[in-house]
């Protein structure tokens, strides 16, 4: 199995930042110079994201494509972040190794608690259309409509463009083995966590991070009223900060 492309900066705790499904290890660079003064941050990308080509061969999961990255960089502890889908890879992998996982911060997370509501199911629908269309830029459009809050600048959704974009180029165009998944129990996640979701997110991520901290066994919820569904992008340095005292 190849290692995941990743970036690996500055000394201390480890620090582990697990991207969005429409972004890859660029969103965090605000948070990386925020964290790297006392912090060893590790950001990869995952497969069919940024670097890190899709392959054909043998099914895979994104939390075991992570792990091996960490026991090759010697990382035998680490606090894990995760965004949207990178939140629930976060919680595959706090779940198969907790004894390894110090806290966990969960921005919008993605988790099996809660139904897709109408708005999210619509967005799939459509962007699903578009794509079989063969229509990217505009299924690309959609995404950055959805997804992106209203805080965010211009460079910021100029670059969640890019990364979309790539994403398609990479996962809708490539020949590649099939994602799987690692069971997820709440019970076994006894380490701090931090929840958190924006009050533009759409309602199905407001309802996933409300249900997620009823269910962990020491969870806390951050709400900010002012985020969409990618805080560490609409608002660099305020979700750095916040990042920064969930990891300790």
């Amino acid at each position: 199995m190849s290692i995941l492309h990743h970036r690996d900066e500055g000394s201390g705790p480890v620090v582990v930042l697990i991207h969005a499904g429409v972004a890859d290890l660029r969103m965090w660079q605000t948070q990386v110079e925020e964290l790297v003064p006392g912090h060893r941050v590790v950001r990869p990308d995952l497969r069919g994201y940024g670097h890190t080509p899709l392959e054909p061969g043998d099914p895979y999961t994104d939390a075991e494509d992570v792990l091996a990255l960490l026991d090759h960089l010697g990382a035998e502890e680490f606090a894990l972040v995760g965004a949207s889908y990178g939140a629930y890879v976060a919680l595959q992998l706090a779940t198969a190794v907790p004894e390894r996982v110090e806290r966990l911060v969960l921005l919008a997370p993605l988790a099996e608690v809660a139904e897709p509501d109408d708005r999210l199911r619509d967005f799939w629908r459509r962007e699903g259309e578009l794509v079989e269309a063969g229509d990217l830029d505009t299924a690309t459009d959609l995404n950055v409509a959805t997804f992106v809050g209203p805080d965010a600048a211009e460079d910021a959704r100029e670059l969640v463009w890019k990364m979309q974009r790539g994403i398609f180029e990479h996962q809708v165009t490539t020949d590649h083995a099939e994602g799987g998944e690692l069971p997820v129990d709440l019970a076994r996640l006894t380490m701090h966590t931090t929840v958190v979701v924006g009050g533009h997110d759409l309602p199905f991520f407001v309802q996933t991070a409300h249900e997620l901290v009823r269910a962990l066994p020491d969870a806390e919820l951050v709400e900010l009223p002012w985020a969409g569904h990618l805080p560490s992008l609409e608002r660099p340095l305020e979700t750095a900060h916040l990042v920064r005292i969930g990891v300790g």
